[in-house]
């Protein structure tokens, strides 16, 4: 079985998150990012240089969970696509590159966090229907149920 890979792209968030929506009406995130550059030396230390920066973005459900948890100076991994766009603004033509993030998360090497397991509500209107007669027999071995542990979860995405 092969192994499905995708972009990833790590960074800080250089500007304070933006929430829009689309002219579908879907949730678009949006801030500038930031990734640090070192210069390794002869002697073999490494020299911090000037960080480079680009936009990120994301979309949907996704998109409103990134806005809820991320914040100015957050360092995050992502998992996506780069993605080139050109559109005309004031009789300006506008180009360049976002990174068009499908999943998100803290950078575990560089954030605190604790891990929230309980269960996400579904969308799914059929699996409280599904799951009720399991409860009702009282199995011994349903998974016991958790308090919730924090408010950041680390990934965020489908």
């Amino acid at each position: 079985m092969a192994i499905r890979t995708q972009e990833s792209l790590s960074g800080f968030i250089a500007t304070d998150p933006q929430l829009t929506y689309t002219e579908r009406g879907e949730a678009r995130f949006y801030a500038r990012f930031g990734q640090e550059n070192y210069r390794r030396e002869e002697t073999g230390e490494f020299t911090k240089l000037d960080p480079s920066f680009g936009n990120l973005v994301l979309y949907r459900a996704t998109a409103d969970r990134a806005h809820e948890r991320f914040t100015k100076g957050d360092q995050f991994v992502a998992e996506g696509y780069s993605h080139d766009y050109s559109y005309e603004r004031d009789g300006q033509q506008i180009e360049g590159t976002e990174f068009v993030a499908k999943k998100i998360g803290h950078d575990t090497a560089r954030t605190r966090y604790d891990v929230d397991r309980t269960p996400r509500r579904t969308l799914d209107r059929y699996a409280a229907d599904r799951k009720a007669p399991a409860r009702e027999q009282g199995r011994a071995f349903d998974q016991p149920e958790r308090g919730q542990q924090a408010t950041n979860a680390p990934v965020l995405g489908h």
